[in-house]
């Protein structure tokens, strides 16, 4: 049955998808797939939840916009498990905090607080980790390091608000060892881990250009990388999630 908000059908998708937040994202990469631009199926266009399935080196994988928060990633990931997805990696951006992150680097997210309300309506107030799927994880740093990467590898904190105005945002989550501020991955996070423990074999992971920084000396709108540059790291992002994900 199609689903309320990708309006798509099970066989639409392979069991890889990544999941980035922009359409144009999305279309990028699947012009990256088997055949170049235009060869991949469009099987969503639905609210601008841009879809497209193809292959890559031979292995099935779709792509499937997101939408940009937690709430959005919620509904697409809750109706691509019903269709069939097994293996999500979310390729994105993030504000990076941790000691020594610079822009245009390249974060791993082994897990993630969930500060968002998103996770939290989920977990009913009850403490809970959401947690990266570690092969997913090991497939993607490898993949970075075979291509000469050194990527930060450790916690996120998923929020809601990009332009926070207090002012100890950013120092007291740095202070907890969290690498970066990004807004979608603990609830794919749990997603998957409650549908593992509900018998199905899924995995999720993320990775992410570092767009800005934040520190008591810099702003994010001082930080942020130019769209050229930030093009060039997002792009190396997305061909190490595709090695890595068909591969793993």
């Amino acid at each position: 049955m199609p689903q309320i908000h990708l309006r798509a059908e099970a066989e639409d998708y392979a069991p890889l998808v990544l999941l980035p937040g922009d359409p144009n994202r999305a279309m990028w990469i699947a012009g990256k797939f088997d055949g170049g631009p235009g060869a991949a199926r469009q099987v969503t266009s639905h609210r601008g939840l841009l879809g497209y399935t193809g292959t890559y080196k031979g292995v099935p994988v779709s792509v499937q916009t997101s939408g940009m928060g937690a709430p959005s990633m919620s509904i697409v990931v809750e109706e691509l498990l019903r269709l069939g997805a097994r293996r999500l990696i979310r390729v994105g951006t993030c504000g990076g905090i941790g000691r020594g992150i610079k822009t245009g680097e390249i974060v791993i997210a082994s897990a993630a607080a969930p500060v968002d309300g998103a996770t939290r309506t989920y977990l009913h107030g009850d403490p809970y980790a959401p947690t990266a799927d570690f092969g997913l994880v090991r497939a993607l740093v490898e993949t970075a390091e075979r291509r000469g990467q050194k990527p930060h590898v450790g916690q996120v904190a998923t929020v809601d608000v990009f332009y926070n105005p207090d002012a100890d945002y950013f120092s007291k989550w740095r202070d907890r060892g969290v690498l970066a501020f990004e807004m979608e991955t603990s609830v794919l996070y749990y997603l998957a881990a409650r549908a593992k423990a509900a018998g199905a074999d899924v995995a999720a992971a993320t990775i992410l250009t570092v767009s800005d920084v934040l520190s008591e000396e810099v702003s994010s709108e001082e930080s942020y990388l130019p769209l050229d540059e930030l093009n060039r790291s997002i792009e190396r992002t997305i061909e190490i999630a595709l090695e890595a994900g068909t591969s793993a």
